[in-house]
């Protein structure tokens, strides 16, 4: 049997990997690896062991099904018994460990420590609402991680994780295959799927949404119609790659919360074949196309939307993907920048590159913003002054890609992100000095 085992270093190519968001997969690294006319056949071809992946109940709906079947060299259930591993600064729910804060936050970049830590060990958790015991809600962390994960993988059960990249270019190892992954891209792993994090080039920093309640989708496009916004073609799912390594790789889970640890006296990314509508996959934000106004008025940011796991209530997300990307402006008679509002669904933000044109200072690429239920916000007197007066011809947002964790729940800041330096004390100020309305002339 030939073993294709990726390359540790470099970018995928276009070959290895699957187009379509949702779809039915099938891939084999190696020809005929893949049994033909059922998923469990008495002897899998090449003496593999034939294993399925229910990322949703077997009882789901068919459109809401997802499950894979893998072909490996070796069983999943062959493991030591898994045993505490170091928390760290992973937190989840309930996030009770500091009350909630009806204040606007605001935090600085935080800085990638000189200390050695891989994706793992550099995990810290900003914020959270729900609870993964409950299956609802989600979690915000930072990765911030200078060395490659080395004879390591890691896998969630608690939740699907969103991982957004912001610093630094990825490798992500997995039982499917590989994905490079850069800034400006995101990739999703499911839930209990192995990966180890390979660093590209250098120190690493990004944000990871983990997701516990219903899996990530495509939103509804309604009267939008039947293209739009970010385009199911673009999704990419890795073609399958294994490794065939005899050597002690240790297996981190994170289960309800908690960390843990087993080892196993071989790599599990071991899968030689794999077909199902149940695996990672990457998306280049670039692609999203985005739909805006084209006679007067800023859009909801529901508009820019890309992903959202939706909870028991139509139209109320558990968790939503929203992208602030390059984009015309061309509305007449309007304020274009987001106006100021407050809201039901609680916002948290991050900065991977350029400006948000609602904040003109104090929003840096690696930061992070969190305005809660109902916190009044909107733009600092600096970006407002400029969108008031400015000429209002056609004008390009160029440069710059933000991005919005919003939910349903509230938000809960850790006491690590709240005991931070780099928590801006002074955030409430950038809306000092708002003059007086009512007594300026009627425009």
């Amino acid at each position: 049997m030939t073993v294709h085992t990726p390359a540790p270093k470099g970018a995928a190519l276009a070959a290895d990997y699957l187009p379509g968001f949702g779809a039915h997969h099938v891939t084999e690294a190696v020809s005929g690896a893949l049994p033909e006319g059922q998923n469990s056949p008495q002897r899998p071809p090449f003496g593999l062991y034939a294993e399925q992946l229910s990322g949703t109940a077997f009882t789901a709906p068919r459109h809401e099904n997802r499950r894979s079947w893998l072909y490996r060299l070796r069983p999943s259930a062959g493991h030591s018994p898994y045993r505490p591993f170091p928390q760290g600064l992973v937190r989840s729910g309930p996030f009770d460990e500091a009350p909630a804060d009806p204040n606007r936050l605001r935090w600085d970049p935080i800085a990638i420590p000189a200390a050695s830590q891989d994706f793992v060990e550099g995990l810290a958790t900003v914020a959270g609402n729900g609870d993964p015991a409950q299956g609802q809600g989600c979690a915000v962390h930072l990765y911030l991680a200078n060395r490659s994960m080395s004879e390591r993988v890691f896998y969630n059960a608690d939740g699907e994780l969103l991982i957004v990249p912001q610093e630094g270019a990825l490798r992500l190892a997995t039982e499917f295959g590989a994905l490079a992954l850069s800034p400006g891209e995101i990739a999703v792993v499911p839930r209990g799927v192995k990966f180890r994090v390979e660093l590209l080039g250098g120190p690493a920093r990004g944000y990871v949404c983990e997701n516990y309640g219903a899996l990530f989708r495509l939103p509804e496009l309604g009267p939008i119609g039947s293209n739009g916004l970010a385009n199911a073609r673009d999704f990419l799912a890795p073609a399958a790659a294994f490794e065939d390594l005899e050597r002690t790789t240790e297996v981190v889970q994170k289960f309800q919360g908690r960390l843990w640890s087993s080892s196993i006296d071989h790599s599990p990314l071991d899968v030689a074949a794999w077909h199902g509508t149940l695996y990672p996959y990457k998306y280049d934000l670039s692609r999203f196309n985005v739909i805006g106004t084209v006679s007067f008025d800023h859009p909801d940011p529901s508009i820019f939307t890309v992903l959202t796991s939706p909870s028991d209530t139509p139209g109320v997300a558990n968790a939503d993907f929203v992208i602030f990307p390059p984009r015309w402006m061309v509305a007449e008679h309007s304020f274009r920048p987001p106006w100021f509002h407050r809201n039901l669904m609680s916002e948290l933000m991050g900065l991977i590159t350029g400006a948000y044109d609602a904040k003109q200072g104090g929003f840096a690429p690696g930061g992070i913003s969190l305005h809660n239920c109902m916190s009044a916000h909107g733009p600092d007197v600096a970006s407002w002054r400029t969108a008031s007066e400015a000429e209002l011809k056609p004008h390009k947002i160029d440069n710059t890609l933000a991005f919005m964790i919003e939910s349903r729940w509230v938000f809960r800041a850790t006491r690590w992100a709240m005991e931070r330096p780099e928590l801006q004390t002074d955030y409430d100020a950038c809306w000092d000095g708002f003059a007086k309305g009512g007594s300026r002339d009627q425009p």
